[in-house]
């Protein structure tokens, strides 16, 4: 993967944790620095940890998968973006408590990088550089997490969906450019 496309997928797979971080914003009353900067750590950290976790699982039996790895790729980010796009239209909203304790963070930021580990698979079967992929994955969920708690707690729910719905779409459409790109040669 390019430069661009690594920061496309990252931008992407911080959608379900900026979505979480606006909820957050709206858990409380007066939103604190602190909020951002503990949420983003949460979150950036995790998104960054997750794909480094898949990519050194999947480089151990990637050789065994070089035939079919573009289907993987395409499997995985096409299924994460699908369930993106799931909860995104389900309108369904959960109740977000307003604390950023260990035992709060902790599970959030477990549940928003889950799709990030299936990624790391991915980058492993694209020959990504992972080093550049996780930081650009970690940065940019770290940005967007912290300021999407003062974008929650100034606007309100008005956002959540519409940033899965796209994060789901972008998805979805990476995993269709590697497999049309492996296809038709052009990689």
């Amino acid at each position: 993967m390019g430069l661009l496309d690594l920061f496309i997928t990252a931008v992407a797979l911080s959608m379900d944790a900026f979505a979480v971080a606006v909820s957050k914003g709206l858990s409380v009353r007066r939103v604190r620095l602190k909020h951002g900067l503990i949420t983003g750590a949460y979150f950036g950290g995790f998104q960054a940890l997750m794909p480094l976790l898949g990519f050194f699982l999947a480089s151990s039996f990637a050789e065994y998968i070089r035939r079919f790895d573009h289907w993987i790729a395409f499997g995985l980010l096409a299924l994460i973006g699908a369930n993106m796009l799931r909860e995104a239209l389900s309108g369904e909203d959960e109740e977000m408590n307003d604390s950023f304790s260990f035992k709060t963070m902790l599970p959030l930021a477990v549940a928003t990088s889950i799709d990030a580990l299936a990624t790391g698979v991915s980058f492993a079967v694209t020959d990504t550089n992972i080093w550049l992929a996780i930081a650009l994955v970690g940065a940019t969920t770290f940005a967007l997490s912290a300021a999407g708690v003062k974008i929650g707690n100034v606007f309100g729910a008005k956002y959540r969906s519409g940033a899965e719905l796209a994060g789901g779409l972008i998805l979805i459409l990476m995993g269709a450019k590697i497999l049309i790109e492996h296809l038709t040669g052009a990689a």
